[in-house]
This record gives C-alpha cells, structure tokens and sequence, in this order.
C-alpha cells in the first residue's frame, strides 16, 4: 500500500476514535449519568482532560493530516520529483508524535484514575466525607470493598463505580490503539520520507502525474 493510502486508512480510524474519547471524558462529569452537586464529587482525573484534550482535540489535528497526506501534489514542489509527498510524509511523522504524545497523556491518567478508584462518599475517621476510599486497584478484584462507599441521595455506589471504572477503561484502551496508530503512521511517514510514495515513484518519471 502506498504510504498516502496508509495514512488515509489511519486517518480514518483515528477520527471516531477521538471522538469516542471526547465522549466518555464528557460523560464522566456526570457519575452514573447524573448531574454532581459539587466538582469535590467527581475523581480529580476527570479533571485532567485525557479523553478530552489527549485523545481527543489533540488527537484531531494528526488525522486530519493523516487524511490529506493522499490528495497531496507529488511532484509539485521546488520542481523536484516527489518531493511535495516527501515533505507531508516528513510533516506527518511530526503530527505522529503530537498524536503520541496526547495519546500517551491519556493512557497515563486512565491508569491513575483506575488505580486510585472513583471519589465516593464515606466514613473516614469517623466522619462522612467525599474521598478516594480505595487503594492501588484493591477494589477491582473485591466487590465487597464497594461496600465502604454509602449511598448518596439518589445515586447508587455500584452504579456511580462502574460507571467511572467502564469509561475509564474504555479511554485507556482507546489510547493505547491511537499511540500505536501514531506510531505506526511515523513509521509509514519515514518510509514516505526516504522512499517516496508508490504513486509517486510511478507518476513522476512522466511530465506529470496521471
């Protein structure tokens, strides 16, 4: 496949998947899809942004260019063969990293965020606070430590976990798939870089493309 028509492919994948992760950090501001009385009721993470920002605006501008890279002129710069295509791949490999890099921010809060567990309303020294009741995912595989969390007016303990451990899950492998995308598209750009596209190499011997 021509390193354009990888990039498009790539581009592709990577929209929706933005704009998944767009999504479930939205919907984390709103445990068990309920409006919180206060910003102390929702996880510190949610805040971070890594759905929103990582994987999902910053996410935007590398596939964008991904999807571009196929309509660029191959042979319409500085009179030199291909090299137009050459520098969008070159350019691709930059928009690469920042994709990784977003990817990565995101991935990293998702663990913290499934590690430490979602804020819930407790007992704590003997006093009803908001807090991180759980410890170093220690409630992931014991269901009977959700019982620390009491209910809260009308909003089920179960419910508002899951909800935060589901979404959070579902931004943590969403990350994961867009760094190795990003990473995968470097890869394909350096190719581009030095090799040129397919298309390129076959148009370019001619007076122009065909």
């Amino acid at each position: 496949m021509c390193t354009g028509g990888c990039a498009k492919c790539l581009g592709i994948t990577l929209i929706p998947l933005a704009i998944l992760c767009l999504l479930a950090n939205i919907l984390l501001f709103f445990p068990a899809g309920k409006v919180a009385e206060s910003n102390d009721h929702i996880s510190r993470e949610v805040f971070y942004l890594g759905g929103l920002l990582g994987s999902g605006v910053l996410m935007i501008f590398p596939a964008l260019v991904f999807l571009g890279m196929k309509k660029n002129d191959c042979c319409g710069c500085c009179g030199n063969e291909s090299c137009g295509k050459r520098f969008a791949s070159f350019s691709s490999i930059l928009f690469a990293a920042i994709g990784f890099v977003g990817a990565g921010y995101n991935f990293i809060v998702s663990i913290v965020a499934i590690n430490k567990g979602p804020i819930c309303y407790f007992e704590k020294e003997g006093q009803p606070t908001w807090d991180y009741p759980f410890s170093e995912g220690n409630y992931l595989g014991n269901h009977t430590l959700w019982e620390t969390c009491t209910k809260f007016k009308d909003i089920d303990t179960k419910i508002t976990i899951t909800w935060n451990l589901t979404l959070f899950c579902m931004l943590l492998i969403m990350g994961g798939v867009q760094a190795v995308l990003c990473a995968i598209q470097a890869i394909n750009g350096l190719i581009g870089t030095i090799c040129g596209d397919c298309k390129c190499c076959g148009c370019c011997g001619n007076d122009g493309p065909v």
